[in-house]
């Protein structure tokens, strides 16, 4: 008898679209459950090393909540590449400049760091407000 490990083939694969509303949702609640949709753990093929995943939607960013003081107290850091050139700046900023930014980088945190991540995190798709144009795709509302 042989134990063959079941790797489904790119042709089997089915990649579906959801669109979730972030609005009163706490960020790391919403960023997990957007994680493991594009990751594809929800589904029975799922493989850790292929694209088994689907596209996010992530509608109203703005309006995520985030929960106790982090709103000021929590710091995103980046770097210039230039020396001393390390740059903060507080979630209440970022929601005001870029509030797709909270998501994105929510959701990235919790994607794996490698091609695969990086391939996973083009399949995510943040927009402010309540409109986004992927109308085409027929995205189906996930709720948690």
């Amino acid at each position: 008898m042989s134990n063959k490990t079941y790797v489904p083939k790119a042709s089997e694969l089915t990649h579906d679209w959801y669109v979730m509303d972030a609005e009163d949702k706490p960020l790391g609640r919403l960023a997990t459950q957007a994680a493991t949709l594009l990751r594809g753990k929800h589904k029975p093929n799922f493989t850790p090393f292929m694209k088994t995943g689907d596209f996010v939607v992530v509608v109203n960013a703005e309006k995520v909540c985030l929960t106790g003081k982090k709103e000021t107290d929590k710091i995103y850091y980046r770097h210039t590449g230039y020396p001393g050139g390390i740059r903060q700046e507080t979630a209440k900023e970022v929601r005001e400049k870029h509030p797709e930014r909270l998501v994105e980088r929510a959701v990235a945190g919790m994607l794996p760091k490698n091609k695969l991540g990086r391939q996973l995190k083009s399949r995510l798709k943040v927009y402010a407000g309540a409109d986004h144009p992927h109308q085409a795709q027929q995205p189906k509302p996930w709720t948690f």
